[in-house]
């Protein structure tokens, strides 16, 4: 089996692959498992973008820790690793708890060290786009920033800035990883729980809003991408923690379905050994 290291030496010339994971709260542990096909084929990373659940797996695989490492710090995780109750007038939780996860995923913490090239989405709660990390800066900043679901967890203050979860503005970053220079773009989308009114509460209401937004937007990223991955995640609950196993098993089989598909992008001795 060989690993994404060796992958850059076999990829075609003309080929230059990112990832792009989108948001999920805890379900984002299923981009663990998309992850695991992508480093046992040898299928080489050239950039990484993510959102909220995305950019703390990104960020993590960015850095260099590999899939089992990422999958077993999230089979560990719980809710109060990423967020401590509070009272604020806006927000009903702060991250600074996630700092603590971060130290442990994160194998370097600043942009401009990470081995491979990461951009992280979080959005401007006063202009409404897109505010893209990259290159340069706080890794970990930006990514409490993307994760700052709005209504439960506090705006991150960045400069002049309040910003919020990446995926208000940004389903998938599709869109990112072209701007860093890939030709090839795999995104990665965790479909939403499906809604029920009469199990209806404040975080559902927020999270519904989330899918009507998104889903007219969802033409966009779909054009940025050569390869959508679409773990079957729907009947797992946004904050479903102790179902680590079953979310990274759900993202191995999405991912080993799409492989026709990206094999093809490199040499065949990337993938025979």
């Amino acid at each position: 089996m060989m690993n994404r290291r060796h992958g850059f030496n076999s990829l075609r010339k003309t080929e230059r692959i990112g990832l792009a994971l989108g948001g999920g709260f805890a379900r984002g542990i299923a981009h663990v498992g998309v992850l695991r096909v992508l480093e046992a084929y040898g299928v080489p990373v050239h950039c990484v973008a993510g959102v909220s659940a995305g950019a703390v797996v990104g960020a993590a695989f960015a850095s260099g820790a590999t899939s089992t490492e990422i999958g077993r710090v999230g089979a560990e995780m719980r809710f109060r690793d990423v967020a401590r109750w509070t009272l604020n007038r806006m927000g009903l939780v702060g991250s600074r708890p996630m700092e603590g996860l971060l130290q442990q995923l994160l194998k370097q913490s600043r942009f401009e060290d990470m081995p491979i090239p990461l951009g992280v989405v979080a959005t401007d709660l006063a202009t409404g786009d897109p505010a893209v990390f990259r290159d340069r800066g706080d890794v970990k900043l930006a990514v409490r920033a993307s994760c700052s679901f709005p209504g439960v967890f506090q705006p991150i203050v960045e400069g002049d800035r309040l910003l919020v979860d990446g995926a208000v503005s940004m389903q998938v970053p599709a869109e990112i990883c072209r701007q860093m220079g890939a030709t090839r773009v795999i995104s990665v989308v965790l479909p939403p729980p499906g809604w029920s009114a009469s199990r209806a509460n404040a975080v559902s209401v927020v999270n519904r809003c989330f899918q009507i937004v998104q889903a007219r937007a969802e033409h966009t990223w779909r054009a940025a991408s050569d390869v959508v991955i679409t773990p079957d995640v729907s009947k797992m609950q946004w904050n479903g923690f102790g179902s680590a196993e079953a979310l990274i098993r759900a993202g191995e089989a999405a991912a080993s379905e799409a492989l026709d598909s990206i094999l093809p992008w490199v040499v065949p001795e990337a993938v025979c050994a």
